[in-house]
């Protein structure tokens, strides 16, 4: 009886976990901004990062948000209870991307939606998986949030994330509600 309480309560621990990655309501409990924190340090465990770039045994995932924070402690919290292979997830909080080296994820919110492109423009050439967000303008970088049908939703652009030399599983990219083919 004891074994099976527990497999009940993993059971239901991992219905939880697949109902926020396969995009909460936004209605009710979860804001958008809530749901959209607990996905992101989640995408970590399904990214591969080039040789050099991935965080070594003993050191952290880098979040770093670049600019407007709309998640504060929502996000503090989502990274805090997050381990990657043993590993944990920090979050840097950044006003550009200049300080932007050792970042793994951004969250990338310009002032303005230009401000979000040339952002973004500078990130390019660093092996890191960049998040947009549909409420700040058609700029997207790997991952664009959006909200579909009242969910939390994201596209994905894996062409990009080639470019970058970062291997998105197609676990995440099955979830996705658009992606961008690679070229193979």
């Amino acid at each position: 009886m004891r074994k099976r309480a527990r497999l009940g309560a993993l059971g239901r621990i991992v219905l939880a976990s697949a109902l926020v990655v396969a995009g909460a309501p936004v209605r009710g409990q979860l804001s958008e901004d809530a749901v959209k924190a607990a996905f992101m340090p989640k995408f970590a465990r399904y990214v591969q990062w080039p040789g050099t770039s991935h965080p070594a045994a003993h050191q952290a995932f880098v979040l770093c948000v670049i600019g407007r924070d709309p998640f504060g402690a929502q996000l503090d919290r989502a990274a805090a209870s997050e381990a990657i292979d043993g590993r944990t997830v920090t979050v840097r909080r950044l006003a550009s991307p200049d300080g932007a080296t050792g970042c793994h994820i951004a969250f990338v919110r310009g002032p303005t939606a230009q401000d979000t492109a040339r952002w973004l423009l500078a990130l390019r050439s660093q092996p890191v998986l960049t998040i947009t967000d549909s409420r700040n303008g058609p700029q997207r970088g790997i991952i664009h949030f959006s909200v579909a049908a009242g969910r939390v939703r994201f596209f994905i652009d894996d062409a990009e994330a080639a470019a970058r030399g970062l291997t998105i599983s197609s676990r995440l990219l099955a979830l996705a509600l658009g992606v961008r083919q690679r070229r193979t």
